[in-house]
């Protein structure tokens, strides 16, 4: 049958693209199923994550079926941030074997972002959008990063894109050494004079913004970040609460000035999809994590104490793995504070670019 490319419209037909992804994954032994609740707000335009964005779904259907989906962004906030006309494409899934539908989506893609001013198209890191896993294709990663089938390279390659950015995530195997190193540093930056504050510690009201604003500075030039909204943030609290994060993310403040902040979700798989006879295994039930330091407080612990305070506070509940979520592999300042925390490389991932003129 002949491929035919389409924008989806109203709540049947977006449902069915945020469900697609479900379709690709479920003869995989494990893996995160679609989230309609957080996803299906964004593709109608009812979504904090929809603010100074333009978006445009797309899938390519093989008959009546659909076989591969990509939505286009053309994010304003990046361009800004970044000076750079730069569309993304994210939420990409495909079958297997749809080398000419991918192609296709991709140029029809590539052809709505040219019409909004892009000379350029990235594939793997945009909104609510992780790189693409590149060598453990099986175990279960923490719940934002993605398990993509191994065949997703040869399809985007096809398709245009060339590869852009390497990433790594690390995995930690909780030993007493390390708890014992783990308890050193927070010790050593609490006697110089920082509090590490748990979230649940910060008023309620304040929450969602001081953490914006500390996101916002310390990854204002961190590769291919774009800027967080207060209701952004706000969302994904209420999203995470029921975990427990409010004890695992944490602030440091010098003095009353908050100088840093580490996220931590406690793993989740609970909510994780799995095959008849596949169990995790306790390597795969992994937290996530991102730390930021603002200038005037880096080189001085800051961030390994409140990675610190996080991972005791996992450990306190049984974790017997903790993960440092990915890292871009040029980063030396992560993959030393990774180092330091006793972390190994767990997986690699990668970001993809095409050009569009």
């Amino acid at each position: 049958m002949s491929i035919r490319v389409e924008t989806p419209a109203g709540e049947e037909e977006l449902t069915e693209f945020v469900r697609f992804h479900d379709r690709v994954y479920e003869g995989r032994g494990a893996h995160w199923p679609a989230f309609v609740p957080l996803e299906l707000p964004i593709l109608m335009g009812d979504s904090p994550f929809c603010e100074d964005r333009r978006l445009r779904p797309f899938v390519a259907r093989d008959g009546t079926d659909v076989v591969a989906r990509g939505l286009a962004v053309m994010d304003e906030r990046y361009r800004r941030h970044w000076n750079e006309r730069i569309g993304h494409v994210v939420m990409f899934e495909a079958m297997p074997g749809t080398r000419a539908a991918v192609r296709a989506l991709m140029d029809a893609a590539s052809e709505w972002l040219s019409s909004e001013g892009a000379v350029a198209a990235r594939a793997g890191f945009g909104v609510m959008d992780m790189p693409f896993v590149i060598d453990d294709y099986d175990a279960l990663p923490p719940t934002i990063l993605r398990s993509n089938p191994a065949y997703y390279h040869a399809l985007l390659k096809d398709a245009g894109f060339e590869s852009e950015q390497g990433f790594v995530d690390y995995k930690i195997a909780v030993r007493p050494e390390l708890v014992a190193r783990w308890e050193s540093a927070l010790a050593a930056v609490r006697r110089s004079g920082y509090r590490i504050v748990p979230l649940r510690d910060v008023p309620e009201g304040d929450r969602a913004k001081l953490s914006t604003e500390l996101f916002n500075d310390t990854f204002k030039a961190h590769w291919g970040i774009t800027p967080m909204t207060v209701g952004e943030q706000a969302l994904l609290f209420m999203l995470f609460e029921p975990l427990g994060h409010l004890d695992t993310c944490v602030v440091a403040y010098e003095g009353d000035h908050p100088v840093g902040q580490v996220t931590v979700v406690p793993e989740g798989t609970g909510m994780a999809a799995l095959a008849p006879r596949r169990t995790l295994a306790d390597a795969e039930k992994l937290n996530w994590l991102g730390i930021g330091v603002r200038e005037v407080a880096r080189g001085r612990g800051v961030n390994l104490a409140m990675a610190a305070y996080a991972y005791l506070e996992l450990v306190r509940r049984g974790a017997t793995h903790v993960s440092y979520t990915l890292v871009l592999d040029d980063n030396w300042p992560s993959r030393r504070t990774a180092e330091k925390l006793g972390a190994e490389v767990c997986a690699s991932y990668l970001a993809y670019r095409r050009d569009l003129r």
